[in-house]
C-alpha cells in the first residue's frame, strides 16, 4: 500500500466482466476502458485471463490487452491464469500479478479447471516454479485466488478449516499472496470477519484481499465487515459486470462506482476521482451495448456537498 491511499481497488471488469458477456468488446474498447480507469486513479487492473479462446471467446486479445496495459506508467498490470499453460502465456506477456484460480470447493473446481484442489495446488507449485526459474525481472507476483471460500452452488457450505489448509498449501506452493473470493454470492458480514481473522492468523502478511459479491445485496456490507479486520485491497468491477455464471439474472462483482462513494464517505483515500469513473460507463456501453450497468451512484448522484477523502489529502 502507499502512503498516499488507504485502500487499494483493483479494477476485475475487464476480466471478470467481460469474460461473462454474451458478446466481444472490440479490442479497441478494452484499452480505452483501461486507459481512462488508469487516468480515474486505478492503481491495478486485471486486464484479462489466459483461458483458450475457444472456451471464453471475449478473451481471444488477452496479449494484446496486456501489451497496451504496460504501457501505462504507474499501472499495475494482472491477469488471470487457470492453468500451467495459461501462467506461462500470461509470463511471457509481461504481467505484473498473476492470480491462479484455485477452488476450496471440490465440485467447483472439477468443473471449473478440471482439477481437484489438491491438483491445483499441484499446478500452483509448478507454476511458481516456473516463474522462479525467470529472470528476476520477469518474475511477476503469483497469488492464489481461493474461489467459493463462503459457499458452493454446487456444494452448499464451505469448510473454514478447508479454506484455511488451502491458504496455507498455497503459501507453501510458492504462491506470494492468497486472496479470498465470495464466487457465489454467499458471505454475510459475519462469516466475512471470522474467516479472514482465521486465514489471517495461519498466514500472515500473505493474505492479500477480497473479492466480494453483491449476488444478494450484501457486497458492501461485507466490504466494511472486511475493513473491520484490516482487509485493505477489494476486487470490484465497473457497473458490477461479470460474477457467478451460476447465479443467472443476479449481480455479480461489487460495483466499483458504489465501492469507491463508500470509501470515499467514510474517510477512506482510493485515490479514484468519482466522476472520472462514472463518465468510464459511456465507453463500456458503446463497447457492448445493450448489456446491463448496475450501480447506485451513477444513477443517483453523490451526495451534495460530498468532500472526498481523496481530495481532502
Amino acid at each position: 500500500m502507499t502512503q498516499d491511499i488507504d485502500i487499494l481497488i483493483s479494477e476485475v471488469g475487464p476480466r471478470d466482466g467481460l469474460q461473462n458477456t454474451k458478446q466481444f468488446m472490440p479490442t479497441d474498447y478494452k484499452k480505452k476502458w483501461i486507459s481512462a480507469a488508469a487516468a480515474a486513479g486505478l492503481r491495478e487492473i486485471e486486464v484479462c485471463s489466459f483461458v483458450p479462446p475457444k472456451l471464453i471467446p471475449q478473451m481471444a486479445d488477452a496479449p494484446e490487452v496486456v501489451a497496451h496495459a504496460l504501457t501505462i506508467p504507474g499501472l499495475n498490470v494482472a491477469a488471470l491464469a487457470p492453468n500451467f499453460t495459461g501462467a506461462q502465456r500470461a509470463m511471457r506477456a509481461g504481467v505484473h500479478k498473476l492470480t491462479l484460480t484455485i477452488s476450496v470447493s471440490r465440485e467447483h473446481s472439477l468443473s471449473n479447471v478440471r482439477m481437484t484442489p489438491d491438483e491445483a495446488i499441484a499446478s500452483a507449485k509448478k507454476i511458481c516454479d516456473f516463474r522462479d526459474s525467470l529472470p528476476k525481472d520477469k518474475r511477476p507476483i503469483i497469488e492464489s485466488g481461493l474461489s467459493t471460500v463462503f459457499g458452493c452452488t454446487l456444494e452448499g457450505a464451505v469448510s473454514e478449516d478447508e479454506v484455511v489448509r488451502m491458504a496455507v498449501a498455497s503459501v507453501e506452493a510458492g504462491c506470494d499472496e492468497v486472496g479470498l473470493a465470495d464466487t457465489t454470492g454467499y458471505a454475510n458480514p459475519e462469516q466475512v470477519r471470522r474467516v479472514f481473522t482465521k486465514v489471517r492468523a495461519a498466514i500472515g502478511g500473505k493474505l492479500s484481499g477480497a473479492h466480494l459479491h453483491n449476488t444478494r445485496g450484501l457486497g458492501l456490507a461485507n466490504v466494511v465487515a472486511a475493513l473491520e479486520v484490516g482487509v485493505t485491497t477489494f476486487d470490484s468491477s465497473l457497473g458490477g459486470l461479470g460474477g457467478c455464471p451460476f447465479a443467472p439474472g443476479a449481480t455479480g462483482n461489487i460495483v466499483t462506482e458504489d465501492l469507491v462513494f463508500m470509501l470515499e464517505a467514510m474517510g477512506l483515500r482510493t485515490g479514484i476521482d468519482i466522476d472520472k469513473l462514472i463518465a468510464i460507463r459511456k465507453i463500456v456501453a458503446e463497447g457492448i451495448p445493450g448489456e446491463p450497468l448496475y450501480g447506485y451512484v451513477p444513477d443517483a448522484g453523490v451526495t451534495k456537498g460530498f468532500v472526498p477523502a481523496t481530495a481532502r489529502g
